[in-house]
């Protein structure tokens, strides 16, 4: 995990989210691109991609090019590499196009949650990070401050088609050398006795070679709930999970868990792609 990407808005929960990817890259020897986002007017973008300087759109420049500075600046980052970027995009089209030109191996994000109506017409552009990233997501709210990273829940249905993100949720935890709660949620809608949820775990995990993790089982009245039931129960410093990043009228109407705790929980949450 060697480039960390951190989308930024100067505001204190993307300054959360970059002191996480401070700490995630001294651990790893990491550097950390900043990436901020300038909206402008769709009449000023075929003068700024023919490189017409603008005196009102050079001024935003200059402006966004002094925060970054003194960003960068912050005791936190001290001795880390950074790179800055400005990019003049919509947040989420900027970031998604930024992942796919420069390949980072981790996104940090931060985010405030959510809920009721707006969430059901706008989503939020952390949620649709989330969905359609095809590297790791680590969306950290606004209440975090301080992260450990010593005990990881993961929950999942264990099925086959997640290993390969499993692998990757692994190299995220050794990071931190953390513990790992393997955790399936039984529901009134997919119910599976004790019994064959642990074999189900358990056979599982025997394909990797993981050290200090523990199998649970665990009842609630759906999926979310009972991760953030779990999670608060047992203390967590963090839920994985991994996300089909469904598109369109699939993910209105079957909507995504993942992208559900990214707004309710309070505690960070990171997605790894099938």
């Amino acid at each position: 995990m060697k480039k960390i990407l951190v989308p930024i808005d100067f505001s204190q929960y993307s300054e959360n989210a970059l002191k996480v990817a401070a700490k995630i890259a001294r651990k790893n020897n990491s550097e950390i691109h900043l990436l901020h986002m300038l909206e402008i007017p769709s009449q000023m973008n075929d003068a700024v991609s023919s490189g017409v300087q603008i005196p009102e759109i050079m001024l935003f420049i200059k402006k966004a090019q002094e925060k970054l500075q003194e960003t960068e600046e912050k005791a936190y980052l001290q001795d880390i590499k950074i790179a800055q970027h400005i990019k003049f995009e919509g947040a989420f089209s900027g970031i998604l196009s930024f992942v796919k030109e420069n390949k980072p191996d981790l996104i940090v994000m931060g985010s405030h949650g959510i809920s009721g109506i707006e969430e059901i017409v706008l989503g939020s552009n952390t949620e649709k990070v989330v969905r359609l990233s095809e590297v790791p997501v680590l969306v950290i709210k606004k209440d975090t401050t301080e992260f450990k990273g010593e005990h990881f829940v993961f929950a999942s249905d264990f099925s086959e088609e997640i290993k390969k993100s499993f692998q990757k949720m692994l190299d995220f935890t050794q990071i931190f050398d953390a513990k790992l709660s393997l955790l399936m949620i039984c529901t009134p809608n997919s119910f599976k006795t004790t019994a064959l949820a642990e074999k189900i775990i358990h056979d599982f995990a025997a394909e990797f070679k993981l050290k200090n993790y523990s199998i649970n089982i665990y009842n609630d009245t759906n999926i979310e709930s009972g991760i953030i039931n779990f999670s608060r129960k047992t203390n967590a410093d963090l839920i994985g999970l991994s996300t089909h990043g469904r598109t369109g009228l699939a993910h209105f109407f079957i909507g995504s868990v993942s992208e559900d705790l990214v707004n309710h929980t309070a505690r960070p949450v990171i997605t790894f792609k099938i």
